[in-house]
């Protein structure tokens, strides 16, 4: 039976009184259920590799902190007594900012990935730092009795389209937003009372796709996502994001692709960003701007010759950064987001048949291309996952102290 959201139970034993393999073991069940959604208690022991006891002890004190809650089974194929299924409580959340050009997106997400709550709040020019933290803040703060009464929050992960810190939070560079050096996490976190990370959206991205998404049960994939903010990249390697020294790694928008290419904002010619841009598309449609979603239909319901040759041209210039990545990193998936998702649904076959002709064919034979799963909401769940992280390292330590 699912807890009610504020249900609690008698405590068990305080965080301090937990020997570290106790506090590891909670952590990787709450870690599984998490990213699973719904495991069995057999399918935790076959996972964990711990025995049929320690695993049903473990669960019991995750319900008893109102982590997570069991229900009857559902018809897994096994011999013997069916196995009770773990789910995560609704009332473990996480709160995500996505900045953009032209809005903030504030998120509610539940444990297990699940969006709960979204809010765009569209801005009528690019938002500086202070503002976006305002904003995002200020909607914080209106949902502030319903989180207080029906949740508990274990942070805010900001996506930023940006080079970002990983160790402080602080965005180095964010071009598109014009940001230098604003310690973001920091401010959000001074303004809402809440801990607060920030990481680059597209890492965030490409594991939100590797845990929920497209990326699901594989160990290397390649992230690729096109929007306003330009291109964006994540590369997960053995199940592994590549964050490098201090988590500026991915940033496949900048591989050069054309000699005598335009002028980037990042002081280079030729990148990937200057030649495959959506506001391209938009003008040739002849539409002042908009969504993915907005693209997508206008592109479906063209006939011009225009804006189909301006498709072969950016697929083509896509598939030499897809070219030189597969045969780099060697990915089972390569994942198109955004705009580049669309614009692969508008020819599959073109973007496969240049990347099998182009890169080395052992990788290019082993890498097939997926639009994202996850949708609109995928920068949500990315967030989220750094709101959720200090948790899931602790669960018990971060419950018990959340009261």
């Amino acid at each position: 039976m699912m807890p009610s959201p504020r249900q609690r139970a008698a405590p068990t034993a305080a965080p301090s009184e937990l020997d570290p393999s106790r506090r590891n073991n909670l952590a990787l069940i709450t870690s599984l259920v998490h990213h699973h959604r719904v495991l069995s208690r057999a399918q935790l022991t076959r996972r964990t590799g711990l025995n049929r006891s320690t695993v049903g002890t473990l669960i019991g004190q995750l319900a008893t902190l109102g982590l997570v809650y069991e229900t009857a089974p559902t018809g897994e194929a096994q011999v013997g007594r069916p196995s009770p299924e773990v789910r995560p409580s609704p009332s473990i959340a996480a709160l995500a900012v996505y900045p953009e050009i032209d809005a903030v997106t504030i998120g509610l997400v539940n444990l297990g990935g699940i969006v709960q709550k979204k809010i765009r709040f569209a801005t009528e020019r690019i938002p500086s730092a202070r503002e976006a933290v305002n904003i995002a803040a200020a909607v914080i703060e209106g949902m502030r009795t319903e989180l207080d009464h029906s949740y508990r929050i274990t942070g805010i992960g900001i996506a930023v389209p940006g080079l970002v810190n990983a160790d402080d939070g602080t965005v180095r560079h964010a071009p598109h937003l014009g940001w230098r050096d604003e310690p973001v996490a920091r401010m959000l976190a001074e303004a809402t009372g809440y801990a607060c990370q920030a990481a680059n959206d597209a890492s965030l991205a490409a594991e939100a796709e590797l845990i929920f998404g497209a990326g699901a049960g594989r160990d290397n994939l390649v992230y690729l996502n096109g929007g306003p903010s330009g291109i964006g990249g994540g590369i997960i390697s053995g199940g592994r994001l590549l964050s490098g020294t201090s988590g500026y790694a991915g940033e496949l928008g900048h591989t050069f692709v054309r000699t005598d290419g335009a002028e980037c904002h990042c002081g280079a010619t030729g990148c990937l960003e200057t030649e495959v841009s959506q506001g391209r598309l938009f003008e040739l449609l002849d539409l002042p701007g908009g969504d993915t979603s907005q693209l997508e239909q206008a592109l479906h319901a063209s006939s011009s010759p225009a804006v189909t040759e301006e498709i072969i041209r950016q697929l083509g210039y896509l598939a030499i950064t897809l070219r030189n990545t597969v045969n780099t990193f060697n990915p089972e998936v390569i994942i198109l987001d955004g705009f580049l998702g669309v614009l692969y649904e508008l020819a599959p076959s073109r973007l496969d048949e240049l990347l099998q002709s182009q890169a080395l064919d052992g990788p290019a034979g082993q890498a097939k291309v997926h639009p994202a799963a996850l949708g609109s909401n995928l920068m949500m769940i990315g967030a989220a996952e750094l709101g959720f992280a200090r948790f899931l390292a602790d669960p018990a330590g971060l419950a018990s102290a959340a009261g």
